[in-house]
């Protein structure tokens, strides 16, 4: 029989290493907020740092080096338990708010999701928009990623929790000997963006409180905001241009910025055939909605129209769904052309949702191979990346990962349109959620937001998140016999 103790056991120091988190909101409330909410961030510290120790009293027995399946297990828990610890000070802080949504608003911040339920942001106590948005920094490049970090007791399981969390087909590359090393080295690299987004915002004209939280959801692609209309609030060309650069910046892998930093030079950038692809993806896409913009006769000039498209394409291409205009009233194609690029366009490594740049490539070279095969049945020509070839385990776990993507996406589809959700509003409150995009089309557009949906929806895309976040398989494979048996 399975024992899940030793997985309780790493998950009750992970409770323990989450519980100082309370303490960021707890501090801005504390010299902020009018209506001294220090108390319920006190109390959401205490309460998670008492259920930690008291499940470690209760498992501390049960220590043994962590197997693959165990690090598929500790990572949900922590998905999907994390949310619940983080939503219990929302109950307290926020008007009227139900524990569905604020379950829903914790699973999406720790996702770095950016879909958001509540509505009055600009009212909220600065505290509660800190925590939202601090959630996302944590969540954006992964909390596990941290925790092998800072807690050398993981040690030996560190490499299960490290490839059952980490995005991208490759999941076996390490750049370091030792995996919290490396865990250490993405930190620091993304700690070191995350200060340098900050002092560009205050910069840009962002309040120190809006600089700060603004980073969070910036570097994390996360996409939640202070202010209900978001980018719109401030209406500048500068600040936009902070944002534009910064996300796209956190939409490349920061494996690849570690390299940089380690061996002194771009080379791993420039040469790099993903982020290439990414670079001429996005140019191409920003460059096209802008003259759509004009010929349709939605802005007069062409710098504005190019200022408002690189935001937005680059916004949600990235996955982190920031909004300065209302674009679901743009031409047709434009929308529908920004939550295409929001399933693939961000980079295996980043803090971006989406299936990842890097399998897109792959699929389109093995299309390419198989109609060569077609022509020359004999001829070798194998699927390569940055000259290597790519092993047929890759290939397999691309083209498997894909399948479920398709078969998740239309599963979830239905299921909200058997709740009578109408197929615009369904189809992409899935493919924003399961992508972890934030704002969709329809009742969930930019204009809006999920809080307008029923319980039951709200459950449906709070799962939806969950299996976007962890790609699919980390979750699914719970629910295969195969996992449970000894």
């Amino acid at each position: 029989m399975y024992s899940l103790l030793p997985v309780l056991l790493v998950f009750s120091r992970i409770l323990l290493a989450f519980a100082p988190a309370f303490l960021v909101p707890l501090a801005w409330a504390w010299f902020l907020d009018a209506q001294g909410h220090a108390l319920v961030w006190a109390y959401g510290f205490a309460l998670t740092t008492a259920c930690g120790m008291a499940l470690w009293r209760l498992t501390r027995a049960h220590r043994r080096e962590l197997q693959a399946k165990d690090g598929f297990l500790l990572v949900n828990l922590v998905w999907m338990l994390l949310p619940a610890f983080a939503a219990a000070p929302l109950m307290f802080t926020v008007p009227d708010i139900t524990w569905t949504k604020a379950y829903f608003e914790s699973m999406s911040a720790l996702t770095a999701t950016g879909a958001t339920a509540l509505s009055g942001l600009d009212a909220l106590p600065v505290s509660v928009n800190v925590w939202r948005c601090f959630l996302q920094l944590l969540g954006g490049l992964g909390i596990m990623l941290l925790v092998v970090a800072v807690l050398p007791m993981l040690g030996l399981g560190g490499v299960q929790l490290y490839r059952a969390e980490t995005p991208g087909p490759m999941k076996d590359t390490k750049f370091t000997p030792r995996i919290a090393e490396t865990a250490r080295g993405l930190w620091g690299v993304y700690v070191l963006f995350a200060v340098a987004c900050m002092l560009a915002y205050r910069w840009a004209g962002m309040s120190w409180a809006d600089a700060f939280m603004h980073m969070c959801t910036t570097m994390g692609l996360g996409g939640f905001s202070s202010h209900d209309a978001s980018f719109g609030h401030w209406d500048s060309a500068r600040i936009e241009a902070v944002a534009t650069v910064f996300m796209a910046l956190a939409g490349v892998s920061f494996m690849r910025y570690f390299i940089v930093l380690r061996q002194r030079s771009l080379r791993p950038i420039t040469r790099d055939r993903e982020i290439r692809t990414y670079v001429a993806v996005l140019v191409v896409s920003i460059m096209v909605v802008a003259v759509l913009l004009v010929a349709h006769g939605d802005y007069d000039h062409f710098p504005d129209a190019l200022r408002i498209s690189a935001f937005h394409v680059v916004s949600l291409a990235t996955t982190t769904g920031y909004a300065s205009v209302d674009y679901a009233q743009w031409p047709v194609f434009a929308p529908v052309l920004l939550m295409f690029l929001g399933c693939f366009v961000s980079c295996a490594g980043s803090t971006g949702g989406g299936i990842k740049l890097v399998r897109m490539v792959l699929l389109i070279k093995q299309a390419r191979r198989e109609l060569v095969r077609i022509v020359h049945p004999r001829v070798v020509n194998p699927v390569t990346l940055g000259g290597a070839i790519m092993p047929t385990s890759v290939m397999t776990a691309v083209l498997g990962y894909m399948l479920i993507y398709g078969a998740a996406t239309m599963g979830l589809t239905m299921v909200l349109l058997f709740t009578d959700m109408d197929i615009v509003t369904a189809f992409s409150a899935v493919v924003a959620t399961v992508n972890n995009i934030g704002p969709g089309l329809g009742d969930v557009g930019p204009a809006s937001n999920y809080g307008v949906l029923g319980s039951f929806q709200i459950w449906v895309l709070s799962f939806a998140m969950l299996l976007g976040r962890l790609e699919l398989l980390t979750v699914l494979v719970l629910f295969t016999g195969q996992f449970w048996r000894k």
